[in-house]
């Protein structure tokens, strides 16, 4: 089976405990339709990749998009697999390894991780945060509020894994990673005494296809917002959002008698994810509906943040936040509903925490230097976070906007024009570049963005150059006096991803460099 990227064999090496279990006590979990060989034998490790699969791991043949794990099966046994985990009937079976057949490999992997490494989601207070956007700011807000009140936290995130008080970015290219990892890292969590961990539960991650995110046991469900996405995995918005309420379902089902979500009241999914709770409490949060538990009035924005009044029932506090636009005061009310009910206090006692909270690396984050222009880059990358987005940018831009983006490859196509129009709206310049081709022809990405930016006149003020770095260096070379530059979709990522090879890539660096080469001190 292909390597997963060095950096992901590397993090999960450090993060995966050596233990050993007798491969009987992890059948319970599971149903399996046949078995052959030694099932008392110990296993030591578990394995999805035959190129990581260690000597005495049980091995899991998945099937995929693009690979079926079948074929490896002799690849992971010559590397040491002493069991192998299988969907379909095999051809061979030899005499020394222990073969299990079930259903869903995925399935199982995912109830094997969880028994592997002795259910730590039990232990954890797990918080999980789904939507469209947003999830990796709810995420590490709800942690660094929860740290302020002493707290110990741990974090499972698209842009950072935080463990046992050691942060590290996420590099993986997968926001919510393989059940295996999951597990493992919730298990260090417990064993380096943190007791509450905050995960970015994405659609993939929550859907029965994957099944990455299937036997942790929620404690609290958040919801932020719900747009268009994914619908190339999902096949529907349908689909998407049974996905996405999941984790309320999940929630629900909870042993933990406080368990409860938090729902986003200005959105219009979200009556679908008070309905998914169940019976669960249901604390509602919002800047238009003065209804919800809690909300916030008399905004007043800032290109560095914005002043607010927060109101629950009966009580008024004025407070702020250094973090810009309206979403982030959006996020900030999920995360204060959250760690309030958690820490048995009132949001008004944390409200005095708000202004020291942090945003998260690649979301609206600034690049410094002596430039009369601003340059910025931020992780969107979808119609919906485009809306949220671009007024604002346009709003605190004295001079022109101009904006560089692009769209993923084999993913969602239709979200492509309504990006471009978008653009197209907001923007007075606008280049399209690679985010990640991957197995597509990147210049036909850029022209199907490019037809729904039909207002704009090509080599004017609408420019298709595939190469980021370059798309990044002409866009900063026509910037002038009161401009502002804003480089959107990639964020923290670490890479682009080409049909034939990886790309590394540090957003912010290239804008740095791009600068200095143009004269600037950056």
């Amino acid at each position: 089976m292909p390597s997963p990227p060095g950096q992901l064999w590397r993090l999960c090496a450090r993060i995966i405990p050596m233990t050993r279990m007798p491969l009987e006590h992890l059948l319970p979990a599971l149903n399996p339709s046949g078995i052959r060989g030694n099932t008392r034998q110990n296993i030591s490790s578990i394995a999805f990749d035959s190129n990581h699969t260690a000597p005495g791991a049980l091995f899991f043949a998945l099937g995929g998009t693009h690979v079926d794990g079948h074929q490896y099966i002799d690849s992971a046994i010559e590397r040491g697999a002493h069991a192998v985990m299988h969907s379909r009937s095999l051809s061979t079976y030899r005499p020394e390894i222990t073969y299990i057949q079930v259903k869903n490999t995925r399935r199982a992997l995912s109830r094997v991780s969880a028994a592997f490494y002795r259910h730590p989601s039990k232990k954890l207070t797990a918080i999980g945060v789904t939507g469209t956007d947003g999830k990796s700011t709810a995420v590490s807000l709800i942690r660094q509020l929860l740290e302020h009140v002493d707290i110990p936290t741990g974090i499972i995130s698209t842009t950072t894994f935080e463990i046992g008080g050691e942060e590290k970015m996420n590099n993986l290219r997968q926001s919510t990673p393989e059940a295996p990892y999951i597990h493992a890292m919730l298990r260090e969590m417990v064993d380096k005494n943190q007791r509450h961990v905050v995960i970015e539960a994405t659609s993939h991650g929550l859907s029965p296809i994957n099944c990455r995110l299937a036997d942790v046991e929620f404690d609290v469900a958040v919801f932020t917002n719900l747009s268009r996405e994914h619908l190339e995995f999902h096949g529907s918005f349908e689909n998407y959002l049974k996905d996405k309420t999941r984790l309320f379902q999940m929630m629900a089902e909870s042993e933990n008698p406080g368990a409860f979500g938090v729902v986003n009241a200005d959105d219009a999914a979200g009556e679908h994810f008070v309905q998914a709770a169940g019976s669960r409490k249901i604390l509602r949060y919002g800047i238009q509906s003065k209804e919800a538990d809690i909300f916030a009035t008399g905004l007043i924005t800032r290109p560095d943040g914005t002043d607010f009044l927060l109101h629950t029932s009966g009580q008024t506090t004025q407070t702020e936040i250094r973090l810009p636009g309206l979403y982030n005061v959006e996020n900030t009310l999920a995360a204060l509903c959250a760690a309030a009910e958690l820490r048995g206090t009132s949001v008004h006692e944390l409200a005095s925490k708000l202004p020291e909270l942090r945003g998260v690396k690649g979301r609206m984050e600034a690049i410094r230097g002596n430039m009369d222009f601003h340059v910025l880059i931020d992780y969107a990358h979808s119609p919906g976070s485009f809306e949220r987005i671009l007024p604002f940018l346009k709003t605190f831009c004295s001079g022109r906007l101009i904006i560089v983006f692009g769209s993923g490859g084999e993913r969602d196509m239709e979200k492509r024009p309504r990006q471009g129009a978008l653009a197209a709206r907001y923007a007075d310049i606008v280049f399209l570049s690679d985010e990640d081709p991957r197995g597509e022809d990147p210049e036909k990405i850029l022209k199907d963005i490019a037809r729904g930016a039909a207002a704009m006149e090509p080599k004017k003020n609408l420019f298709l150059i595939p190469d980021r770095r370059q798309a990044i260096f002409q866009a900063l070379k026509q910037a002038r006096r009161g401009d502002l530059v804003a480089a959107l979709g990639k964020g923290h990522e670490g890479s682009i991803i080409y049909a034939n090879h990886v790309l590394p890539w540090d957003e912010a660096e290239v804008c740095r460099e791009a600068l200095r080469s143009l004269g600037f001190e950056a």
